[in-house]
């Protein structure tokens, strides 16, 4: 039996073993066998890395560096991202399963986003307040926080680190990341990247392992200062609690049941097209998901018969063929909750039009079809909860006013897509749709210079774009008394 490559952790620059000396196997999904080993870390490996990050947010020449100096880092980490592109694709790909086309498009442009905020490094600045009294200079610093708690799922690791790992850095903060068990690989190829890149020893640091323990000290650590979080709403609600023992700032982006909605004005090829990217594109396995299709009722035979005819020839196998249009689920309970859904939707008198089951043709690996149920509501558990996986519901409406109360019909708020020729319809519709980003005419594009975010259990606080400088900073007031005065009555406030 071939031995299984072994991952430690990074703390203070340095490739070390967990507390315990412990490893766990971390599994391939297409195959359902364990490819490597992970460091199990636990309490005393947490608290040693935010140590770790604490003494060097201090006494470290890091945080005295100037934005230029952290710019010229960040940027060195995106050309070596570039020049190792394709292993970081193919390490994410074993690991969590992602098609490997997809994979290499992703990493490839995952360098913009730290161009783009090295290129923001020299234009973070403070500001002079008008302030009313004459005698008095004020004016503002951009500070960083500290030590930065970054959690990150298993979905999209290196996309979803790098929203975190280049703003907090050129910021000035040192971080710690504690990856997915699940998919903690990639990230940690990664790192090696931000040594080779010239970051000074404590100022990234990885503590692999589970939740409990790992992620639960890690927030609740007294030295964190700030904690970015992307997963789903329980781990949510734990984290917020654990911040309040210190008052830790908090991000969290979560899942959506986002709905994508197709007017009658708009190309049925486009529009089927735009909805079969936005569900079943990472396996459904994505915060965006455009899983909620709303078609309206003079358009709905004719796009659903596009739908039909299209996802009947995905082609589903090995993620690393480049022929391969869907790729197993990224773990087997994420299988089996899929598989529970799928129950549940045929339970409530869904309409099962395609898929809804385990293809017979792959016997290893965790692979879904992608599955389609018609709704003459929308009221069912299936268009209310996030499923994170292959399933799209479609339910027909009738005019404007009726789409936006069905898709506004839901306790979260991260994305929506908008299919239609009206442009004024498209800004009307885009306003009143309750969601942090809302596409028109496309899906899932994504940009280092546009955030993204939501409300309600799609999470609070912004990743990506100029606005997540101002997540990792806070605001210095310095006031300066330009009066040779002396001071009249020290126990009035002037």
């Amino acid at each position: 039996m071939t031995e299984l490559k072994k991952y430690q952790m990074y703390i203070n620059g340095e490739w070390v073993e967990s507390a315990s000396g412990e490893y766990f196997d971390s599994y391939n999904p297409a195959t359902g066998e364990a490819w490597c080993q992970v460091a199990k870390g636990n309490a005393e490996d947490v608290d040693r890395a935010v140590q770790s990050a604490h003494n060097t947010f201090l006494h470290s020449g890091w945080v005295n560096m100037t934005f230029t100096e952290r710019g010229r880092l960040v940027r060195r980490l995106g050309e070596l991202i570039a020049e190792h592109a394709e292993e970081l694709a193919e390490v994410e790909t074993l690991d969590n399963g992602k098609l490997i086309r997809e994979m290499r498009g992703q990493v490839k442009y995952l360098p913009e986003f730290f161009y783009y905020y090295a290129g923001l490094a020299d234009k973070i600045h403070g500001k002079t307040l008008p302030i009313d009294k004459n005698d008095m200079f004020a004016f503002t610093l951009k500070e960083p926080l500290g030590v930065v708690a970054a959690i990150t799922p298993w979905n999209s690791p290196l996309y979803l680190t790098t929203l975190k790992l280049a703003p907090a850095l050129i910021a000035g903060n040192t971080i710690v990341i504690k990856p997915s068990e699940m998919t903690s690989a990639s990230l940690l190829e990664l790192v090696k990247l931000v040594e080779k890149a010239g970051f000074p020893p404590g100022v990234v640091n990885v503590v692999t392992g589970f939740g409990m323990p790992v992620g639960d000290s890690l927030t609740s650590h007294p030295l964190v200062r700030r904690i970015a979080f992307t997963g789903g709403s329980e781990s949510a609600r734990h984290i917020v609690r654990n911040s309040a023992q210190n008052f830790a700032q908090v991000s969290l982006e979560l899942g959506g049941k986002s709905p994508n909605i197709v007017f009658e004005d708009a190309n049925p090829d486009n529009a089927a097209m735009g909805i079969i990217a936005g569900i079943f594109g990472a396996s459904g396995q994505s915060c965006v998901a455009g899983s909620r299709a709303f078609l309206h009722v003079d358009i709905y035979d004719k796009v659903m018969q596009k739908l039909v005819d299209r996802v009947s020839q995905i082609k589903i196998g090995d993620p690393f063929q480049n022929e391969t249009e869907m790729g197993p689920l990224a773990t087997q309970a994420q299988l089996e909750r899929v598989e529970k859904y799928v129950a549940i939707g045929l339970g409530e008198g869904g309409k099962l039009v395609h898929g809804g089951k385990r293809p017979k043709q792959l016997e290893k690996g965790w692979y879904f079809e992608p599955t389609i149920f018609e709704h003459t509501d929308n009221k069912s558990r299936i268009t209310k909860e996030e499923i994170f996986g292959p399933v799209l519901s479609v339910i027909p409406f009738k005019d404007e006013a009726e789409v936006i109360q069905l898709a506004n019909s839901t306790d979260y708020g991260l994305a929506a897509g908008i299919w239609v020729s009206d442009i004024a319809k498209a800004h009307r519709v885009a306003k009143a749709i309750r969601a942090g980003i809302v596409w028109v005419n496309t899906y899932r594009s994504i940009s280092p210079i546009a955030a993204i975010g939501g409300s309600g259990l799609s999470g609070y606080g912004r990743e990506g774009g100029y606005e997540a400088i101002h997540e990792y900073m806070q605001d210095k007031v310095v006031w300066i008394n330009t009066s040779s005065e002396p001071i009249p009555d020290p126990f009035i406030m002037r």
